[in-house]
């Protein structure tokens, strides 16, 4: 049941993989999930570029290099962090959205399409027991530097994907009637 599956998807971060690789074909099946998303005007903004192998390690490697060189005191624990994350994962995916040329509907539909397609994704990875997470870091903003971008097309953040041993821990959210108006 859907309901069930959606109460089950989890943030699973990089630290809690383990080394089980994640097959070429249920990452296209995952992205494929994805592909479904809703697109205001059909659009269909979502991007994905899936890093695997070395250039994870690139990845990790520009990220930490990156925080280095733009943040005047840079705290090793978070080198440590951006270096160790793409390796540790089975798959790395970068998020982009690219812009409507036309600009025919505002920009915030279009993240927004792209955010509900990373939900797609996120409950394929749940329903097949792989950990995923979405990280936003603020390093994003130099991804046009590593990332070959079109024009219009902008990094969003990565998912992160692995197999992971053990049980997740449970969570709870709050009443919806503390959030609902009915009119």
């Amino acid at each position: 049941m859907i309901f069930e599956l959606i109460k089950k998807r989890r943030s699973v971060f990089p630290v809690q993989y383990n080394d089980k690789p994640i097959s070429k074909s249920d990452i296209k099946e995952i992205l494929e999930a994805a592909n479904w998303a809703p697109t205001h005007k059909k659009t269909e903004p979502w991007r994905f570029k899936v890093l695997m192998g070395e250039s994870k390690t690139a990845l990790g490697k520009f990220l930490s290099d990156t925080y280095q060189e733009k943040d005047p005191k840079p705290k090793t624990v978070t080198i440590k962090k951006l270096q160790e994350n793409p390796n540790r994962s089975a798959a790395v995916v970068a998020i982009c959205m690219q812009r409507d040329p036309m600009e025919s509907l505002p920009e915030w539909e279009e993240i927004a399409a792209t955010a509900m397609a990373v939900q797609n994704m996120w409950l394929c990875c749940a329903e097949k027991g792989i950990g995923s997470y979405w990280s936003s870091p603020g390093l994003i903003k130099f991804m046009d530097e590593f990332l070959d971008l079109a024009e219009g097309e902008r990094c969003l953040g990565f998912f992160y994907m692995g197999y992971y041993d053990g049980e997740l821990l449970e969570v709870t959210r709050g009443p919806i009637e503390d959030k609902t108006v009915w009119m």
